[in-house]
């Protein structure tokens, strides 16, 4: 039996010997909680040793191996929970959490671990609630499940002993090593792992500063005099600014190479070649390239054979970055790229929809520098974080590993011809392939020929709708005039739509620098949870992009008799609105208002116009409410089709448009005969109360003294002051004693009911409005406002 006394706590263990072995296990001092109070364990006194005499203690292998079953199946549970809350969104824990006693501060008293993931999934349920139906933990695969459970163990296995640790280590990044050596043909190649392909910047500048500069480490930054970086107008300018600042090299470090004419953004060579022979002439030390393989927001890729030649020349670090450099995985023939650049970044996470793998550099190495002195801690932070990979390479293995980065290149291929066979659509990224047509499938078996293969293997598309103008040559961007305005309204429009029907495939809306609003596709940047479309499901997203480009289509075509239309009306008047995608912009406007646009007309035609959308909406949802750049409100006509008649649309607005005029008006009829009707029955009913009290006297109204008076001498039944009713149908004011007489309203003239006698006349009639004409008001029918009020004793 293995004791550990309160005072010790076990603190390491080893790899394992074999099936039947045994883990070594090392005790040292330390203050912990009461571990083995159970065991009945009398509590030694803490005695210090030192290392050299560590004491030594073997336990089954199948004990300490349980351990790590425990915390897989612990984490396994809780992740499952977490991916609960994404499959059933009404099952939030009904278990009430107890907040702390001081809102921002730690409660005083241990909270128990269930009660802590319970209000972490509550906390993650009421953050999405009012935004979002749907919670942001997607489903796990077996794989994507085993890589984040290896962050557990990450944590777990950093605290067994030095030794141990470092054997452990050693181990899985040396296997790590190798198999991304092997897979991405970067032979004899060192490894480091990184949070993010930024750091991957960094830590391969500092390699080619030591690299170039092998007195920095001692001597610091003096040691390197002017250092020149190189990169592309649009690559990665932003993660080699912040390398500099890291580094505390100033920005004038940077130098920004142009694109080649006509080569679709790719770095010019030869001014790469001048840049570099300037800044040798000016004193300067060329040192480090960033080169594109697909990085860029079209997926551009540089000259890579011609660029390690003018850098090897110079002596400068040559690093490349981008998706096209997952081609080399599915390379199953001889060859290798330790001849095309000094340092390659990976970003297998988002290559294999895996969630929390780390981004990793790959660089030849470097004689007689050891690599150590850039870590705070070499074991844990550049071997151990390469565990997650080391699970997840094994889960998923070489073929099926290629498998995925095929299938990718090959639906960015089809999603190619799918668009250069709808009219209507610019492409305006590279054609997969090449001019020969040469898929990536066609070179898995040839021997390696890295710049052909990353010439074909285009990682990205990128497309927008343009209508060619017949005054605009083929391939020069239009003016940013408001026509290009309206063209990226509708990229929006067509982006958001096939992202709303088509969800399979991860289309991004991206404001590009030359020409405007374009959508990418790139299925090398997948998050947790996707996947990579299928060719089925392509089909789908093909019949659902032409549907979608003949509307706009359609819609631009009937934009200019939309807009003739308007400007021929007499009551119609045309709304710019530059943010907005469909036909445009209309106010209805009646005869004669332009002219008294004061504060309340211009009140009443927001209303009007309010009322308008409203009513059209209920038969169609084309229409919307809008606001012109006055502030009034407009109607706003969306999308149509190619059948859709432009000049029946504007009818029915212009119908409704009079129609709802005119209900206003009868409206506002009606709201002037009850105003004067409130203010005849309050008249009435003051005068009338005024004479029943001089009528009845002043004694019958004094508290006591009334009351005797009133049994003295009973009041007549029939002198109590009449009620009112506000008859709208005839505009008149009535006493209502026919409604308590016969317990019901009654109307005479062509509203009573045939057979029967007219009832009397009311006692009072009062007239509210003289102008008032039946006719006007009969649409109402003989509906009646009641304005009641009766005083009583």
């Amino acid at each position: 039996n293995f004791f550990i006394a309160k005072n010790y706590k076990v603190t390491d263990f080893v790899e394992l010997a074999g099936e039947n072995g045994t883990y070594q296990v090392l005790v040292e001092s330390a203050s912990v909680s009461n571990t083995m109070a159970e065991q009945d364990v009398t509590n030694p006194p803490v005695v210090e040793k030192p290392e050299a005499q560590v004491e030594l203690a073997e336990i089954p292998a199948s004990t300490v191996r349980s351990g790590l079953v425990e915390l897989e199946n612990r984490a396994t549970q809780l992740i499952q929970a977490m991916e609960n809350l994404k499959t059933s969104p009404d099952t939030v824990p009904q278990t009430p959490i107890s907040a702390p006693p001081v809102v921002g501060f730690l409660a005083p008293e241990r909270r128990d671990a269930g009660d802590i993931v319970s209000a972490l999934e509550t906390l993650i349920c009421t953050a999405e609630a009012n935004t979002d139906p749907d919670y942001s933990l997607p489903p796990l695969n077996e794989v994507s499940q085993l890589a984040l459970i290896s962050h557990s163990f990450v944590a777990y296995l950093s605290h067994l002993r030095r030794s141990q640790l470092l054997r452990v280590t050693t181990k899985i990044a040396s296997d790590t090593n190798r198999w991304l050596s092997h897979i991405f043909r970067f032979s004899d190649s060192s490894t480091s792992y990184h949070n993010d392909s930024t750091e991957c910047v960094l830590r391969a500048l500092r390699l080619a500063i030591v690299s170039r500069c092998p007195g920095y480490l001692e001597a610091g930054i003096q040691a390197l005099a002017n250092p020149s970086m190189y990169v592309t107008e649009n690559s990665a300018l932003v993660a080699l600014q912040y390398a500099c600042r890291q580094l505390g090299l100033p920005s004038e470090c940077i130098r920004i190479v142009p694109s080649s004419a006509g080569s679709m953004g790719t770095m010019d060579v030869a001014t790469l070649q001048k840049l570099i022979a300037a800044d040798v002439a000016n004193k300067r030390v060329p040192l480090f390239v960033i080169a594109n393989v697909g990085a860029s927001v079209c997926g551009f890729v540089d000259n890579i054979p011609r660029l390690y030649d003018v850098c090897r020349q110079a002596n400068v670090w040559l690093h490349c970055r981008g998706h096209s450099l997952a081609a080399l995985a599915t390379a199953q023939g001889s060859g290798d790229v330790r001849e095309l650049c000094d340092s390659i970044s990976l970003s297998l996470g988002s290559w294999l929809a895996v969630p929390s793998l780390p981004v990793v550099l790959l660089h030849r190495q470097i004689q007689n520098v050891a690599l150590s002195v850039f870590e705070s801690d070499p074991i844990v932070s550049r071997r151990l974080n390469s565990l997650t990979l080391w699970t997840t390479l094994q889960a998923l293995g070489r073929d099926l590993i290629s498998e995925r980065i095929l299938m990718a290149f090959e639906s960015v291929r089809v999603v190619y011809e799918i668009l250069s066979k709808c009219e209507g659509i610019r492409i305006l990224s590279k054609k997969p392939g090449g001019e020969n047509g040469i898929s990536v499938v066609d070179l898995v078996h040839e021997p390696l020929n890295a710049s052909l293969l990353f010439e074909i293997a285009v990682s990205v598309v990128v497309f927008q709708f343009h209508q060619r103008s017949p005054d605009v040559a083929e391939g020069v961007p239009d003016e940013r005039g408001e026509r290009s305005r309206y063209l990226d309204r509708m990229n929006e429009w067509l982006g958001e739509i096939i992202q709303r029907d088509c969800p399979g495939v991860d289309l991004e809306i991206i404001d590009h620098a030359v020409y405007g609003t374009a959508i990418r596709f790139c299925p090398f940047e997948m998050s947790l949870g996707e996947s990579v479309p299928t060719i089925e499901y392509l089909e789908h997203f093909a019949a659902c992009l032409d549907l979608q480009v003949g509307i706009l289509k359609a819609t631009e075509r009937h934009k200019i008799t939309f807009q003739d239309i308007v400007t021929r009306s007499a009551v119609l008047r045309l709304i710019p609105l530059p943010d907005w995608a469909g036909l445009g912009g209309v106010r209805f406007v009646p005869d004669g208002w332009e002219t008294l646009l004061t504060d309340q007309a211009k009140t009443e035609l927001n209303k009007l116009n309010t009322d308008l959308v409203e009513t059209l909406r209920s038969t169609d949802s084309a229409f919307t409410l809008g606001e012109g750049t006055d502030g009034l409100i407009c109607v706003k006509l969306g999308m149509v089709t190619e059948e859709t008649d432009v000049e029946e649309l504007l009818d029915v607005v212009i119908s409704v448009g009079r129609s709802v005029q005119e209900n206003s008006r009868v409206l506002d009829s009606m709201s002037e005969i009850v105003k004067k009707g409130i203010e005849a029955v309050t008249a009435d009913l003051q005068r009338e109360s005024d004479e029943k009290l001089w009528q009845d006297g002043i004694l019958r109204h004094v508290p006591i003294v009334g009351s005797v008076f009133n049994w003295w001498s009973p009041p007549p039944k029939e002198t109590g002051i009449k009620g009112r009713s506000l008859n709208l149908t005839q505009g008149v004011v009535e006493s209502t004693e026919n409604i308590y007489k016969y317990h019901m309203q009654m109307a005479s003239g062509a509203n009573q009911i045939p057979g029967n006698r007219s009832p009397p006349t009311p006692m009072v009639q009062t007239s509210v409005s003289a102008g008032h004409s039946r006719n006007v008001s009969q649409s109402s029918g003989t509906s009646t406002v009641q304005q009641e009020a009766q005083q009583t004793h």
